[in-house]
């Protein structure tokens, strides 16, 4: 990592409640729901549009991004904001209001920390145009890079005008990722890796992901219990035992952050600080 983005990586981990654990109850963020199309079926994902669900992959509503400035101009105004990000309710590189929305958030807030999350189909074919937009981090969740073990955890990928499954498309999923995350951080872009730990799936193979994922150039790594929903609703929720078992394996490789709490799609303030801690649903009346 050159100095110019070492320092970038410093203001990030200064400014960034996802990226700093000291920081993760000081400094606000905010969730634009702008996304709602996604490109790959993930068996543990169900996506939903409700005001009582606190996980990823939920929103109160999908907003246009006009909408979306219009909301960070409310909350900027009522707390400290440091980053604002699009995380769904999809994947924000296969909707075309996630380019637009960052386009105008520069000028509106230049400020402002730009992140988004993806699942990273698209992050090759995407780098470059999100360096130039400003976008400073980006988180990428990679589930597996064995081929074998992903092929459980995925059931299909839309890429290229095709539906294509089984061990294609995980094969295609992968190589993307890996390339997406090394493209990104050449672009210096901050990576962290969220990995979902699925007990029985991936459980013993995340140290794997986490050595690839070191070697492409992530700066993090997020290693978050299974939310049994989907093809796997049968399945345990890992236990305090087992994530602290991972996470101290894959500390040994990559710095890890142990403060997310899965947040909506469309959350914002302190997270997990309470009575700072809002979604869409959730409202204070003075927002609107």
């Amino acid at each position: 990592m050159n100095e110019h983005n070492g320092s970038k990586f410093a203001h990030i981990t200064k400014a960034h409640p996802c990226f700093n654990e000291k920081m993760h109850d000081k400094i606000g963020r905010a969730h634009v729901p702008i996304a709602p199309k996604c490109n790959i079926f993930c068996n543990f994902c169900t996506r939903d549009l409700n005001n009582e669900e606190i996980r990823p992959g939920v929103a109160s509503c999908v907003m246009k991004p006009d909408d979306a400035i219009a909301h960070i101009d409310d909350i900027t105004s009522e707390g400290p904001i440091s980053v604002v990000g699009v995380a769904g309710p999809g994947d924000s590189l296969a909707n075309e209001e996630t380019f637009e929305f960052f386009k105008k958030l520069a000028k509106a807030h230049p400020d402002l920390i730009k992140c988004m999350s993806t699942n990273g189909l698209l992050l090759p074919k995407y780098a470059d145009e999100l360096a130039e937009l400003g976008v400073n981090s980006v988180t990428v969740t990679i589930n597996a890079v064995d081929p074998e073990i992903a092929k459980d955890i995925y059931s299909f990928i839309k890429y290229d005008g095709k539906v294509i499954k089984g061990i294609e498309a995980v094969k295609i999923l992968i190589k993307n990722q890996l390339e997406g995350v090394q493209k990104a951080a050449e672009n210096g872009i901050v990576v962290k890796v969220n990995t979902v730990l699925i007990p029985g799936v991936n459980d013993e193979h995340i140290v794997e992901i986490a050595k690839e994922v070191k070697s492409r150039g992530a700066a993090l790594m997020n290693v978050l219990p299974l939310i049994p929903l989907g093809k796997m609703k049968d399945l345990s929720r890992p236990d305090c035992a087992m994530m602290e078992k991972v996470r101290d394996e894959v500390e040994e490789i990559i710095p890890v952050f142990r403060a997310c709490t899965q947040c909506r799609a469309d959350a914002y303030g302190i997270p997990g600080k309470k009575g700072h801690d809002h979604h869409l649903g959730m409202a204070p009346q003075s927002h609107y």
